[in-house]
Formats: C-alpha cells, structure tokens, sequence
C-alpha cells in the first residue's frame, strides 16, 4: 500500500485544453466530449453549457474558476497553478472553455504554463463565438461578393489607447469582414475611431448576444448609429460586434421550429430525460437537465421467490425501470422463466411494455389510458369479466406495439391475485382501486428513486418538466423553489398532484404519461393550441 501511495505521488497526469463551443452543449467535438466522459477532474469557465458538466463521470472533482467582466473570479494565475496541481496528482484533467481556447480565451498562457511545468498537455478546437454567434443571427463572416476576408479583433486590451486597439483606424480600411469580441463597454469609442480611419458610417453594423449569453439580444444598425441603438436596447455583454457588409444579412430559414427560444429544465431518470432531450432539441428548445434521478434496488424479501410458486396471478409493472430490476433480480437467482406459465403480465404504457418484450415477454394488458388508474380500471375489468370473454382476449387489453388484442387465457380462467412490481414511491390510488374491487394486492417495491446529479445552480428558465411525483419532491429537496419565471409541465395527474404541494399554479398536463406527450403538450401551449 505505502509503494503504490509513492507511485502515485509521483505520477503525472494530463491536461487537455477543450474548447467546449459557442452555445448548446451539442456544439463541442466528439473529441472533447469523450474527454469529458473519461477525466479526473474538470476546470471551467462560466460561458459554457453546463450541461456538459453531466458528461462528467459522477467521481471526478469539478472546479469552477470563471472570471467575468465586473465579477471576481480566480485570477489566471491561480488558474494555472490548479491545472498543474492537479496533473502531479495523476489526475486526468479537462481545462472546459468557452468557444476555442486559443481566439482570446487566454489558452496559450495556459499552454505555455503547464509545458514549463512539464506537464503533457494537448489542445482541442472549439467552434469560436466570432463565427457562431453571427452564424445564429444568419450573418456569414464571408460571403461571395460581399467579404473575402475575416479579422476577429479584440475590443479589450491594456496594450492600446483606451483600451482598445492601437492600430484600430488602420483596420478601418480592410473591406473585410471585423468581428469584435469583449468591445460592448466600449462601442461608442470603437465606432467613433473607426469612421475617424475612413470606414463608411452606413457600413452595416451589428450588435449580438447569443450561444451561453443570459439574455440573448440582436441589434442590427449602421457604423454610425449602432452604439446608440445597443445602449437603448439595453444589451448586456458577453456580445459581439460585426461590421461589414455581411452585417446586413440575415440568412435564417423561413420555418421556426415550435419551441425555438423556449429554455426547458427536464428532471427524471436517464431513460425518461434522454427522449425528452432528444424530442425538444428536435422542436427547437434549448433543454438543460436539472436533476437526475436514479432507480436504485431496494432488497428483496424472501417472500419475492413466492411469486413463481406455480399461482396463476397478474404481474404488474409501472415503469420500464421496475421491469428491468425484476428480470436481473430473476437473472440473479437463476430463475427458470417457464415457472411464470401461470402468470399473467400486465403494464401501464407501452414503453413500459417495450421494456418487457427485450426480455422476451409479450405483456397480455395494456390499458388504453395509460394511468395509474386506468390500469387499475383495467385489471378488475379483466378480472370480473375474464372467464366469460377468455376466449376472445382480455377487457382493456390491446397490444402496446398497436397490434390487435393479446393472447388468449391459457388456463381458461383469470387470475385474482395481483402483484405491483414498482418503485415505493409509487402511486397509492393503484392498490386502492384493486381493493376496493375485492382483489387480493400485493405490493412489492423493487427500488426508489434517488437524487443523482444536479445543476450546481438553476439556469434561467420557461418551462420546467416534472416525470414523477418522486422527482417533485426530490427537486423542492434540492432547490426549494422554482426558478423565476419558470412554469411547470407533469407527466400526469399523480404528479400534478404532488406538485401541488410545493406550488399554488396549477401545472400544464400531457394527455397520457410519455416524453412524447409532454413534449405535445409544450408545443401545444406555445403556440397557442395551434400545435398538431
């Protein structure tokens, strides 16, 4: 034990300057995302996704050391000295800035540092907010006939006259396209000196706030009157500035998506966030995941085993979660699957169903309204009248894939004895209507749900998503409030319920409990019930 501690005193890591891009998380190479998911440690800046930080693998150190106009932060030295600490540690280590780091992101200081220091280090390319905020606006920083070339000039340094470039008035003569970044707080000035070196007033101008921005903004004006029209707008920095012909396109398509602009905050376990993810970003939504959850296996009973004893019964899943921590239970234990002969398999939705079929089960009820009590309704109506309609398929049931209805009753009659495979957070109004039906429940929790990682800090919010009751409480748990602003979306009614808790508004519902329908009903409400 004491020689490996030695070894690793001495082992020296790496550390990999990635550019993490201009605005969606989506928007780093896939080079510096694998590098994300495989480090000890990460070193961030504030103009990033934070989305990116769930990249992280839940054991590395996180290290936020952004520094912003107006705002203390670590100093570049300090900066420095923390990615070289870190490297002798043996760590594997992610220095994660904004854009690229090497288009006045200070990445070669850093670089510099860290080769004196001996440390392996190695640059990643990001896509630079001098091309991918105008790029958003629909302005091209070259175009055919109108600019050949593209100088991205910084509009901050102490080297210069006013804090600006001391060659400034020479710039003004190049018919090129001038990208200023870090140049909002002095605009004015900018623009005065460069129409004293010849640049045309009407030269089209423009002002722009986008990609990780907290308010995202677009001034579009002439040299002349653009430092006016951004102070009367109000913008904030981090901005950029375009001038030059360019300046007055705005190539963007004529069909917005619905939700473009919409920022949605989604809550839940991997499964359920991954399509709601995947279905919002495809209608435009900047989505940012706020809390994961995650399905955790709770010990099983002995009285578990009793389940396959030979009794006809109906085994009930809630969710694809609970389907996927019984059958490893089962796998576990070496557990034949022909001893369920007798059993039936009941589920709420279809993708709860889809999650027994990888298992190679067909679940014989599915009810059309996919609820907690509509399964409910739908087992005691298959219970009260299944001998007499054996013959014909089960009440309520219909294949979740679409199909017709399912298989006939083997045994030729119906099972009375019920149990709930599902999370002990699981909604009560479920046993509830089996008993009051006069059926037997046994309720067995497989798992609950549990915090795992969260946003350090609620971003700015419109929507907020909400994909169990258990995820509501953990949220209140975390964050006590909403963010401002923000409205809420439930999967469902046992949800909305919870929430209800915890907030006066009443939430906006989906139709049926699905990332699909959650996603309709945003759009829906939108765009005014105009969605279809």
């Amino acid at each position: 034990m004491r020689e490996d501690s030695a070894k690793n005193k001495t082992k020296i890591g790496r550390v990999f300057l990635v550019g993490a891009g201009c605005g969606r998380a989506d928007l780093i190479t896939l080079r510096g995302l694998n590098l994300l998911k495989d480090c000890d440690a990460v070193v961030y800046d504030d103009l990033i996704d934070r989305e990116l930080l769930m990249a992280v693998p839940g054991t590395a150190e996180c290290f936020y050391m952004g520094k912003r106009q107006g705002k203390h932060g670590a100093s570049q030295e300090e900066i420095c000295e923390a990615l070289i600490r870190l490297a002798r540690e043996g760590k594997r280590v992610v220095r994660l800035k904004g854009g690229d780091p090497y288009v006045f992101g200070r990445g070669g200081e850093e670089m510099m540092a860290l080769l004196a220091a001996g440390i392996p280090c190695e640059e990643v390319p990001g896509v630079s907010s001098a091309i991918a905020i105008p790029a958003e606006a629909g302005i091209p920083v070259t175009h055919r006939g109108l600019s050949q070339s593209l100088h991205i000039i910084t509009g901050h340094t102490a080297l210069g006259k006013e804090g600006l470039p001391e060659d400034l008035e020479r710039l003004a003569g190049l018919n090129g396209t001038l990208v200023f970044l870090m140049g909002l707080s002095r605009l004015e000035r900018l623009a005065e000196r460069l129409m004293a070196g010849g640049k045309s007033p009407d030269t089209p101008a423009a002002v722009l706030s986008g990609g990780c921005a907290p308010c995202r903004q677009e001034v579009r004006g002439t040299l002349g009157n653009i430092a006016e029209k951004a102070k009367k707008a109000g913008v904030l920095p981090p901005a950029v500035i375009v001038i030059g012909q360019t300046a007055s396109l705005a190539l963007k398509g004529g069909g917005m998506r619905p939700l473009d602009g919409i920022r949605a905050g989604i809550t839940g376990t991997p499964a359920i966030t991954g399509k709601l993810r995947s279905l919002l970003e495809g209608l435009g939504a900047q989505v940012h995941t706020v809390m994961e959850l995650q399905a955790v296996p709770l010990p099983l009973p002995e009285s578990m085993e009793a389940l396959w004893d030979g009794t006809p019964r109906f085994l009930v899943f809630t969710s694809a979660n609970g389907a996927e921590i019984f059958f490893e239970f089962l796998r576990e234990r070496k557990a034949d699957l022909r001893r369920f002969a007798a059993c039936r398999f009941a589920v709420i939705g279809p993708s709860t169903g889809e999650a027994l079929k990888r298992h190679g089960i067909v679940p014989d009820l599915c009810p059309e309204i996919h609820t907690s009590r509509g399964l409910a309704l739908a087992l005691a109506e298959a219970v009260r009248h299944g001998k007499k309609k054996a013959a014909g398929g089960f009440p309520g049931e219909r294949n979740p894939a679409g199909g017709g209805p399912g298989e006939k009753n083997r045994a030729g009659s119906m099972p009375e004895d019920i149990a709930l495979l599902r999370s002990e957070q699981g909604a009560r109004i479920l046993p509830q209507i089996l008993q009051e039906n006069g059926l037997s429940v046994r309720d067995v929790p497989l798992y609950r749900l549990e915090r795992g990682r969260t946003a350090e800090e609620l971003p700015a919010l419109d929507w907020l998503l909400f994909s169990s009751a258990g995820g509501v409480e953990q949220f209140f748990a975390r964050y006590g409030a909403l963010p401002e602003g923000a409205r809420c979306l439930c999967i469902g009614e046992v949800t909305a319920k919870r929430l209800a808790d915890f907030v006066p508004e009443p939430p906006l519902t989906a139709r049926t409990p699905s990332a699909q329908a959650m996603a309709e009903a945003l759009c829906r409400e939108v765009m005014g019930g105009s969605y279809k």
